[in-house]
């Protein structure tokens, strides 16, 4: 079973807000965020979608969050 819980997306960038990533820019529903010492991170979903374990995991993989940040 994977340690990542099923999430909606908001609730994923407001937690990539918490551990420091900013929107750099934004064009439509691609937000671009940074964060010092990581390459810049596209985020590209619509608030309302639940976002599974496995992209979960990806986002993670990239950007240092992790289940507790949740």
């Amino acid at each position: 079973m994977s340690q990542w819980p099923s999430t909606k997306a908001k609730r994923l960038f407001a937690a990539l807000s918490k551990i420091g990533w900013s929107v750099k820019r934004q064009a439509g529903s691609h937000k671009t965020l940074e964060k010092f010492g990581y390459p810049d991170y596209v985020f590209a979903f619509h608030d309302g979608v639940e976002i599974g374990p496995r992209m979960l995991a990806k986002v993670a993989k990239h950007t240092g969050l992790t289940p507790s940040d949740l």
